[in-house]
């Protein structure tokens, strides 16, 4: 099984530095020229199923693709959301050193092993990541699956793939719009493509 994991489209707070979470944001025109882009890219691919976080931004994002690809409709899976960011949700990282020193600075320690205050560890994070694309797996041998999801989703599965420790997934961009690419052979996980964003290079 294949599977084609993309970041949904660039949002106003991408570009504010705001801290999504499981909030929402509209995207900007740049990230509605990217979901258009990564649209026109897919649409050269057999895509059999089309999944999506029910998250506002990547919903939005898949409707784009979505009008590249006749035919195929895309399914909700809130398996795909984002991670959820408790109490720094909504927030600048300003804004948060500012209302919560001593949380962001044990954060910065341990933020990508312990929970966000009333949000999700980096733990469950990832199993939620493994947990979601492995259903689709299963549910789809043999199958091409497209799903559209957040920085913070592809940070947890790419960290399972490749074995790498949790603080070091924030080392590999994961950028707006694009192109990661997994294979699923046997009952194990394979990474082919990591940040491809040459769709992009006009804008």
């Amino acid at each position: 099984m294949m599977l084609i994991a993309v970041r949904h489209g660039e949002t106003e707070w991408n570009v504010e530095h705001r801290e999504i979470g499981q909030l929402d944001s509209r995207l900007t025109d740049r990230g509605i020229r990217q979901a258009e882009a990564i649209g026109q890219r897919l649409s050269s691919l057999t895509i059999d199923r089309f999944y999506c976080s029910d998250l506002g931004r990547a919903v939005q994002t898949s409707e784009i693709i979505a009008s590249y690809l006749p035919g195929v409709k895309f399914q909700l899976d809130a398996g795909l959301r984002e991670r959820h960011m408790g109490e720094f949700q909504g927030l600048t990282w300003d804004e948060i050193r500012q209302r919560y020193p001593e949380r962001e600075r044990e954060y910065s320690r341990n933020g990508f092993f312990e929970f966000v205050p009333g949000g999700e560890s980096a733990h469950e994070r990832v199993d939620r990541s493994v947990r979601t694309f492995t259903s689709f797996a299963e549910k789809h041998p043999g199958q091409t699956v497209l799903a559209v999801t957040h920085s913070g989703i592809l940070t947890g599965f790419f960290e399972y793939v490749l074995g790498v420790p949790y603080e070091h997934g924030p080392r590999f961009n994961k950028q707006n719009a694009s192109f990661n690419a997994f294979e699923y052979v046997g009952s194990g996980w394979r990474l082919l493509t990591w940040n491809d964003v040459s769709h992009l290079s006009h804008l």
